[in-house]
């Protein structure tokens, strides 16, 4: 048995995530009062029938705060009785989600006579606050298209070995700010940057004449011990202790060279080691330059 609670700031892409699990043969609720999961649970994912195997519920902001905030207890109870269950939370930044807002013209859950959308949404952070820090993986959507949310869905939920964490590599550009759901953070902007030498320029860390250059930089080379010296260090207490995702994001300028190709590499060196190994390069598509 395996059970997801999918929560999460309204115009994070909730719909969409629960969209997938039920795509991947997931039986799902969405908007689920938080009072009623103990009774959910009892009648689906306690039970032998089949078609509860794999359930997924959505739950929001429109629920009472303490019941909201039982949420973390109640999947704790369910751990320790056995049954396989993950909070996966989603969040964007306060721009884009009103942005999304004002191009979709749809009303906040929570707006109400007197109360504007930037209110609602600070009045759903702070409602949310305790399943968002209880949550076993939080996607940030802020940068993600639909079709790519959908993929770390399937990628990072659906497909996590059982027996291991999802290890999820991610480079990203610092001018674009640091991802909020990084674990670990490692900053690159002090290595030599291709990105000066007018015949690189066009070329990404994924590309051999990018890996020429980075190999051959001492500086590099001892950035990347470092950070597989510390990972291969630390890796093992955390999965020791039950973390089901971890997130590594190495930064440069523009997300173009050094962190695509640090990131590259450490996917390469830790795949198959810890359970399932993820790479994502969260800036490389627009090709910004650095």
């Amino acid at each position: 048995m395996r059970l997801i609670v999918v929560s999460g700031l309204s115009g994070s892409g909730k719909s969409v995530a629960l969209n997938m699990l039920e795509d991947l043969d997931y039986y799902c609720v969405d908007n689920l009062p938080a009072g009623l999961l103990p009774g959910f649970i009892g009648y689906t994912v306690r039970t032998s029938e089949p078609a509860y195997r794999l359930t997924a519920v959505g739950v929001d902001a429109r629920n009472r705060p303490e019941d909201l905030a039982d949420v973390p207890r109640l999947l704790d109870e369910l751990r320790r009785s056995g049954i396989g269950c993950e909070l996966l939370f989603l969040r964007a930044d306060n721009e884009q989600l009103l942005k999304r807002f004002s191009e979709t013209r749809r009303r906040h859950p929570l707006s109400r006579s007197g109360i504007g959308l930037q209110e609602a949404l600070d009045q759903e952070r702070r409602l949310l606050a305790p399943v968002a820090n209880a949550a076993d993986l939080t996607i940030d959507t802020s940068r993600l298209s639909v079709h790519e949310l959908r993929d770390l869905v399937r990628e990072r939920v659906v497909e996590r070995a059982s027996g291991g964490p999802s290890l999820l590599f991610e480079s990203f550009a610092y001018r674009h700010g640091v991802p909020d759901d990084a674990d670990f953070v490692f900053d690159a902007r002090a290595l030599p940057n291709p990105y000066w030498n007018p015949s690189l320029r066009e070329h990404t860390g994924r590309d051999e004449p990018i890996r020429q250059f980075m190999g051959a930089q001492e500086e590099a080379n001892r950035f990347l011990e470092d950070v597989q010296g510390f990972l291969e260090r630390w890796l093992p207490s955390l999965v020791r202790s039950n973390r089901s995702y971890l997130t590594v994001a190495v930064g440069c300028t523009g997300g173009q060279h050094r962190s695509v190709y640090l990131a590259e590499r450490l996917a390469t060196h830790f795949q198959g080691r810890y359970g399932r190994t993820l790479i994502r390069h969260r800036d490389l598509a627009s090709r910004r330059h650095e």
